[in-house]
């Protein structure tokens, strides 16, 4: 048994796939299939898998017609430990179309959302110091992008 994402766009599904691909470590894309059949979706030849791997983690991808648009019910968070690899992944993210949100969030130019998070930040928020884990919190609800030097400036109280 595994479980696995699966992802239903409405047109771009390989297309968005590659784009994460090209954007995340240790990422590339598999098999991409034409339903052999007809389906729900459409004739047959209208509806495509896409199975890829995402920084390790397998997944699926399908294009099969509009249904529901994403939201942020559902995310992929990816925990960082510089500021290097959080501004390449939120650089790369935005391109083409992306759309920031505060703490941390961005959609991108497929309307997927993403955390691009610091791994002191979830580790300061476990912290037993909770007053620390309090104003690093207040910290990252000002930000847009997380900035982990000033993130850890308001975990050591400075």
């Amino acid at each position: 048994m595994r479980v696995r994402p699966f992802l239903w766009y409405t047109d771009q599904a390989e297309e968005a796939a590659r784009f994460y691909a090209s954007v995340v470590p240790n990422s590339r894309v598999g098999d991409v299939t034409v339903m052999p059949g007809d389906s729900p979706s459409g004739p047959e030849g209208s509806v495509t898998v896409v199975e890829f791997t995402l920084a390790g983690q397998e997944m699926r991808a399908m294009s099969a017609g509009k249904l529901d648009p994403f939201n942020h019910a559902v995310s992929f968070e990816i925990e960082c430990d510089t500021q290097e690899e959080i501004d390449r992944l939120w650089d790369g993210l935005m391109e083409g179309g992306g759309k920031a949100e505060e703490c941390g969030w961005l959609e991108d130019r497929y309307g997927l959302r993403w955390q691009i998070t610091p791994r002191m930040l979830n580790d300061a928020m476990k912290s037993p110091d909770r007053e620390a884990a309090r104003r690093a919190t207040q910290a990252m609800l000002k930000m847009v992008k997380l900035d982990i030097a000033a993130l850890q400036k308001a975990f050591d109280g400075a």
